[in-house]
């Protein structure tokens, strides 16, 4: 059976929306965010940097968020939420699946760091404003792209998991703005889901 390694309000949530999604059984070895048990003995020895999230299938161990995604697609969900390499949208779908990690989470993860993980005298305003600068940014062209759709190439897909975890994270730091109408609706949509809602009970 799959064993997630998980911590709340960290990428990880993506796994476990995507289990939800699926209804795969697995089990779960809930973890704080917090150095007591990341930065433990016991987790170091499954990610060499003491993260989440970490997956475990027999032998074989996984720790980075988009690759898990890919593993548990391709060999235990019958590639489903993945477009056939045939099709038309395929292109746009590698492109938002991995425009996450590439555009947008770097600076969200420059905003957490200034806003909420360093104390207050070690916190940089220009640091901080650069990086919401580029987010707002990064964030525009997903704007136009999704306009007239439900999901990030049309029908709901990993995309949508890997990409529309980091604007439900976007939104909740402030950087979805009124003026973001599309990827407002967007969030209503995703954050509606039954299986997103399980994450967030996780």
């Amino acid at each position: 059976m799959l064993k997630l390694h998980h911590a709340p309000n960290s990428r990880s949530n993506r796994i476990v929306w995507l289990l939800a999604e699926l209804g795969l059984d697995y089990e779960l070895n809930k973890l704080a965010f917090h150095p007591k048990d990341l930065k433990s003995d016991d987790h170091r020895k499954r990610h060499p940097l003491g993260r989440v999230p970490v997956l475990e299938d027999g032998d074989i161990t996984l720790f980075e968020s988009g690759a898990i995604v890919e593993y548990i697609l391709n060999r235990h969900a019958d590639r489903a939420l993945l477009p056939d390499v045939d099709a038309a949208e395929y292109p746009e779908f590698l492109q938002w699946f991995h425009y996450c990690e590439g555009m947008v989470m770097p600076s969200v993860n420059t905003i957490v760091v200034h806003t909420l993980l360093l104390p207050e005298d070690r916190r940089d305003k220009v640091v901080l404003g650069q990086a919401q600068r580029l987010l707002n940014k990064s964030l525009a062209p997903i704007e136009e792209a999704i306009a007239g759709r439900d999901y990030l190439i049309g029908d709901f897909s990993a995309a949508d998991i890997m990409l529309g975890h980091a604007i439900w994270v976007s939104n909740r730091l402030g950087a979805v703005s009124d003026d973001m109408p599309n990827l407002k609706a967007y969030v209503d949509r995703i954050t509606a889901r039954s299986a997103f809602q399980k994450m967030l009970d996780t």
